[in-house]
C-alpha cells in the first residue's frame, strides 16, 4: 500500500551543468580552456560551450577528458546523464503545474484511501501519481485515451442522472489493473455459453460458493471477471469491454447489493460479450434504464431476463396469479434460480410492489473489509 513516505522523495529544483565540474578541474590544474582545446584537438569554442553548459559532454569527449585529466570517462558520462535527466524533470514539473486544476475531476481522496495512489497533500506529487495510476503522460492524453481507446457508447446521461466522468474512468482503470492479474484462456464463445449455463445454477448459492466458481469458469472462457465497489459519483453497476481480441473484461460494482441486481447485471454484461462488438465499452447505469438510446442495451436486457427466467415458464407463473413466498420458492426451484431473482423480475414487470413482503426474499450482499 502506498504511504506518505513514498511520496516525499527529494526532487531538485535546479540542475548543475557538467561544465561546472570541468571548470573546477581546469582551475585546480591551472589549465586554460585554450590549452585543453589543444590537448583534445577540439575547438576552443566547443570547450567554452561545454563549460557554459551550452554543449553536452559526448561519450568520445568523456574519453578524451579521461586521458587529459585522469578522471574516468564514466564520471563525465554520469554527470552529463544526471544533468539531462534533471533538466527533463524540471521541464516536466513546470509543464505539469499547468494541469493541477485537472485533479478536481479525479476522485483522488478515494484512490488514496484505497491505496491506489500515495497519500499526499502535495498537488504536484498527487498529479504524477494519478497519471501513473492511469498509465498516461498527461491529462490531455488521458482524455484522448478514454474517448478513443475505450469509447463509452453506453455512457448515457439524462436530466435526472449524470455520472462523474473522471470517477468513472478511475473505476474502469481499476478494472483494467485487476484484470491484468487474471490469467485467462483465449476467448471461446461456445465455452462461454456453456459456462453461463453452469453459472446460472449458482444463483441460489452464497458468495463463498459462487464467487470462486464463476471466476474460474469465466477465466477458462477468456473473460476476466472483476468485482470492485463503485467510487463516489460513479453510480455504475457494471461494465464490459475487450482488453485484447482474446480477453474480455466484465467489471461489476455490486450496486444495490441484492442478488437479483447482481445476476441480472452479470448476464447483461455477458450478452455484450456474446453478441456485440469488441471495440466499444458498455457501461451500465441502473438509474438510467432507457435502452432505446442503444438497441444493444435492449438486446442485453432481454438476454439477461430470459436467460435467468425463460419466457414460457414466467408467463405460466404470472397467469396463475399466485404470488406468495411458497409459490415463489416453488417456481424458483422449478426454473433453477434464486427466489430473489424471481421477486426482482415480478417487481420489474409490475406484478408485485417493491414494498411487498416478497422483497424480503432477496439476498443482500456486503463488501468485506
Amino acid at each position: 500500500m502506498a504511504t506518505e513516505q513514498t511520496s516525499n522523495q527529494y526532487k531538485p529544483d535546479y540542475a548543475i551543468a557538467p561544465g561546472e565540474s570541468l571548470k573546477d578541474l581546469l582551475d585546480s590544474s591551472s589549465m586554460s580552456q585554450a590549452e585543453l582545446a589543444k590537448r583534445t584537438g577540439r575547438h576552443v569554442k566547443t570547450i567554452n560551450e561545454i563549460v557554459k553548459g551550452k554543449a553536452p559532454i559526448t561519450p568520445d569527449t568523456a574519453i578524451q577528458f579521461e586521458r587529459v585529466f585522469g578522471v574516468p570517462a564514466h564520471f563525465w558520462n554520469n554527470v552529463e546523464r544526471n544533468y539531462q535527466e534533471t533538466l527533463a524533470q524540471l521541464e516536466e514539473q513546470a509543464r505539469l503545474e499547468t494541469y493541477l486544476d485537472w485533479l478536481a475531476n479525479i476522485p483522488c481522496r478515494a484512490l488514496m484511501n484505497l491505496g491506489l495512489i500515495p497519500k499526499t497533500s502535495d498537488k504536484k506529487i498527487m498529479l504524477e501519481s494519478v497519471l501513473q495510476f492511469f498509465g498516461v503522460v498527461s491529462p490531455d492524453i488521458w482524455e484522448i485515451y478514454w474517448k478513443e481507446h475505450c469509447s463509452i457508447t453506453a455512457f448515457r446521461s439524462s436530466k435526472a442522472f449524470e455520472a462523474d466522468y473522471g470517477a468513472l474512468t478511475a473505476w474502469l482503470r481499476i478494472g483494467e489493473i485487476k484484470a491484468e492479474t487474471i490469467d485467462c484462456k483465449p476467448y471461446n464463445r461456445k465455452r462461454f455459453l456453456v459456462s453461463l449455463k453452469q453459472i446460472r445454477g449458482f444463483t441460489a448459492t452464497t458468495p463463498n460458493i459462487f464467487l470462486p466458481k464463476i471466476h474460474k469458469l469465466c477465466a477458462a472462457s477468456g473473460v476476466a471477471l472483476v468485482f470492485f465497489r463503485e467510487l463516489p459519483k460513479t453510480r455504475v453497476s457494471g461494465a464490459t469491454r475487450w482488453l485484447s481480441p482474446g480477453k474480455a473484461l466484465v467489471q461489476m460494482s455490486l450496486r444495490y447489493k441484492s442478488d437479483d441486481h447482481l445476476w441480472f447485471t452479470f448476464f447483461h454484461e455477458a450478452a455484450h460479450i456474446l453478441f456485440h462488438g469488441k471495440r466499444d465499452c458498455f457501461v451500465d447505469f441502473p438509474e438510467n434504464q432507457d435502452s432505446s438510446v442503444d438497441h444493444r442495451e435492449e438486446e442485453a436486457n432481454e438476454f439477461s431476463s430470459n436467460f435467468l427466467i425463460p419466457k414460457r415458464e414466467l408467463a405460466a407463473f404470472v397467469a396463475s396469479g399466485k404470488f406468495n413466498m411458497d409459490s415463489v420458492i416453488e417456481f424458483s426451484e422449478k426454473v433453477g434460480v434464486s427466489p430473489g431473482i424471481v421477486v426482482g423480475r415480478l417487481q420489474h414487470d409490475g406484478h408485485v410492489s417493491y414494498q411487498s413482503m416478497l422483497n424480503s426474499m432477496k439476498i443482500h450482499f456486503s463488501w468485506g473489509s
